[in-house]
């Protein structure tokens, strides 16, 4: 693909490095925003550098948040008595999508994947374990994709689970076996949060 600016060519392969767009679309927003007034591009640039600046992760969940806990976890309103373990920050968007659940969330931040070096260090888990036997949970959902890596990493939070005394459950596999649950439509991610089972 040929520039006739550099400037524009550094930018197609700024946005084109981003996942799921190509250079001919990233080349498609470049010039539009090349059309648009210049507030409009400082607008979007000050906006991104804002939220790499002060987006982190909740203390309590690890969902992001703008503050040190997130408006999920701040939200009087939620059952704290019952917490939704997920893979990665877009199943919480996915569930929340549904509107079926109002319980609070916490994110692994990943599965155990020996094959990809992730092992239980590296997740998530400790804080889980914190919150699961402080009293007020009863409840303990495990909302993660149906892969090996998946039943795996139930497996293994299971048995860390074991001494809780808190019930464990999993979503109902109307998602399919090798599933993303992101990509679940809402209908069935939905039903799987409400027709959970006992583990």
């Amino acid at each position: 693909m040929q520039f006739s600016s550099r400037l524009i060519e550094d930018a197609v392969n700024a946005f084109a490095s981003l996942p799921g767009i190509g250079k001919k679309t990233a080349l498609r927003l470049v010039l539009d925003l090349v059309q648009r007034p210049t507030e409009d591009s400082v607008q979007l640039a000050h906006a991104v550098a804002r939220m790499r600046e002060n987006i982190q992760h909740c203390i309590t969940c690890g969902n992001l948040s703008d503050q040190t806990t997130c408006s999920i976890c701040r939200d009087q309103r939620r059952d704290r008595s019952i917490i939704c373990v997920v893979e990665s920050i877009r199943d919480v968007m996915a569930i929340e999508e549904t509107q079926q659940y109002r319980g609070v969330y916490h994110v692994l931040g990943g599965v155990i994947s020996p094959i990809e070096g992730v092992g239980p260090a590296d997740l998530n888990i400790d804080t889980l374990i914190s919150r699961a036997r402080d009293g007020e949970v009863e409840e303990v959902i495990m909302a993660i994709s149906p892969t090996i890596e998946g039943d795996t990493t139930i497996f293994y939070l299971n048995k860390q689970l074991a001494e809780a005394e808190v019930q464990i459950s999993s979503i109902a596999r109307g998602v399919s076996f090798g599933g993303e649950l992101e990509y679940a439509d809402e209908v069935t991610l939905g039903r799987s949060i409400v027709a959970r089972r006992k583990l």
